[in-house]
């Protein structure tokens, strides 16, 4: 097989390393042409189908607005509620997985062969990993989150005809300001620590282990050689790359339609702007355009320059905050709030027999869908900047080291605003909607006009390095691995992006989008679990 790294722009492997042996040549099956002025590669049929489908479903739910928010509601509440147990304990697996990875010899392998060095440094790799992986969610549930939790475990559980129709985390915490708070910030902790990072990683690691120490395309379905053999470059690894397509697209809208959310309330409350459909329309439209000169600009030029700036601007809300806030309730909080994590996790991740429906269905079963929707773009595009570190090195930076700056980032803003509720009695963060429970925080404190336009602004940077991101790693998988496609196909995925989450938005808000999550989220699930076993075969057979 031909890894030549001028053609294909994937490099060969340094040092020892055991290639995978094959006839198949990145790009064989594409289609290479012009389009006018405009170059295009694209694999057949992997481009055609996932491309023709969105363009039909952007179509359909547009045309039939006033259907597709039921359908879209009662979708995810019928997955999340009958495969609640199944995404619980696809988690957990994830999360064994990546611990066993770091204590056992399989850690020693290295990513790109066994002499190659790191093609970016910890800040820009930590920068460019960090604002993929969870930079508008943090913006969105830093604050909404943990007072969401705190609010119903304060106030305890109510049953219904012998079911809880409460949303509180396990047992709850009535009229226990102290323990509502632990438990609310344990929930938040496992939503946002190890579990989501572990999805992140199976699918990075084993993404980077088969490109770039075997040789194989850029791709999902490469990773599946060591089940499928060849037939990887037939049908099965067509379907595989397709789903990817499809979960990378709607996870990545699910996100896109909360950053639109809550910039657009944060700009409503500061200047006035209308929190409306046609406000959001205009946001999404104009950020996307931002975006389409990051992938003009490149990876180097584009988000990782982006991905800097904005890491730069959330480290200073993040100090301005633990220091301006109440400083000593942050830092006892953070010590009381990891040990309540540590204290609940095995019952929160329990898959079965749970009372807590509402919580465990409404809140966790939707966030690993969403989490594993997204797996394909975070992993892929944190395999595109990892080559050189080791599995031990890249595990413990992409599962423990992001999880401890979540974990700082909820104690600080959730903490903050559960302190400004239970001591200083403020009624406006518990009662604002979800949007603007961020800025109604930042209200309770000093320049507040000027840190709740930096926090709009993280939000809007966030969208365009997600947006950026995801449309580079999109075009990867429908251009059959190659990492150099034309320009123009980037700028085609990049657009409809922000199209999926404009359609979704329109026929039927939050609810549309969380429901395209959840349905592609359940086969990629599938997914995934069989790649744990396939990259533990891949790194069996490395020189360590």
């Amino acid at each position: 097989m031909s890894t030549n790294s001028d053609t294909q722009g994937i490099p060969e492997p340094e040092g020892a390393s055991n290639i995978i042996e094959t006839d198949y040549e990145i790009g064989q099956d594409n289609i290479e042409s012009r389009l006018g002025p405009f170059g295009f590669d694209i694999h057949n049929p992997v481009f055609l189908i996932s491309g023709l489908s969105i363009v039909g479903f952007v179509f359909l739910t547009l045309a039939l607005q006033e259907h597709a928010g039921e359908l879209f509601n009662g979708l995810r509440g019928w997955l999340t509620s009958s495969l609640d147990w199944f995404f619980l304990a696809s988690a957990n697996v994830f999360v064994i997985f990546c611990l066993v990875l770091i204590v056992t010899p399989l850690g020693k392998v290295r990513i790109g062969g066994k002499d190659a060095t790191p093609d970016y440094s910890y800040a820009g790799w930590f920068a460019m990993l960090f604002a993929a992986g969870m930079g508008i969610g943090l913006m969105f549930f830093g604050v909404s989150e943990p007072i969401s939790h705190f609010n119903s475990s304060l106030g305890g559980t109510a049953m219904e005809n012998g079911a809880r129709t409460d949303w509180a985390p396990l047992g709850a915490a009535l009229d226990n300001p102290q323990a509502a708070a632990e438990l609310g910030m344990a929930a938040t902790i496992f939503h946002w620590g190890l579990h989501p990072w572990a999805i992140y990683a199976v699918v990075a690691l084993s993404l980077a282990l088969f490109s770039y120490n075997k040789g194989l395309p850029l791709t999902m379905r490469s990773v599946f050689y060591p089940i499928f053999g060849e037939r990887i470059w037939g049908w099965p690894g067509h379907i595989i790359d397709t789903l990817a397509v499809f979960a990378t697209l709607f996870g990545l809208a699910t996100s896109l339609g909360f950053g639109a959310e809550q910039a657009n309330a944060g700009l409503e409350l500061l200047f006035g702007i209308p929190n409306n459909d046609v406000s959001r329309v205009v946001l999404i439209s104009a950020i996307t355009a931002v975006a389409l000169i990051s992938v003009y600009r490149g990876l180097d030029g584009g988000v990782k320059l982006l991905s800097e700036i904005n890491m730069g601007l959330a480290a200073l809300l993040l100090l301005f905050v633990i220091f301006v806030g109440p400083t000593a309730a942050i830092f006892s909080g953070f010590a009381d709030y990891l040990v309540a994590y540590v204290k609940h996790l095995p019952a929160l991740s329990n898959p079965v027999g749970r009372e807590d429906v509402n919580f465990s269905q409404g809140w966790t079963s939707f966030y690993w869908a969403w989490w594993i929707s997204w797996s394909p773009f975070v992993g892929m595009f944190i395999a595109r900047v990892s080559r050189g570190r080791s599995v031990r090195e890249f595990i413990i930076c992409v599962l423990l080291i992001p999880s401890l700056v979540c974990v700082v980032w909820m104690s600080a803003f959730g903490g903050t605003a559960i302190t400004q509720i239970v001591q200083d009695g403020v009624s406006s963060v518990a009662d604002a909607p979800l949007e603007l429970k961020l800025f109604m925080m930042l209200s309770e404190m000093p320049l507040s006009a000027i840190t709740s336009f930096l926090g709009i602004i993280l939000v809007i940077v966030f969208f365009v390095t997600s947006s950026d991101s995801g449309s580079l790693v999109i075009d990867t998988i429908t251009a059959g691995g190659k990492v150099d496609a034309p320009m123009p196909q980037r700028v085609f995925w990049c657009t409809f992006e922000g199209l999926v989450a404009i359609a979704l938005l329109l026929g039927g808000g939050l609810g549309a989008l969380q429901a395209m999550a959840v349905s592609t989220g359940f086969p990629f699930a599938i997914v995934l679990l069989l790649a744990c076993y396939a990259t533990y075969k891949g790194l069996a057979d490395e020189p360590r």
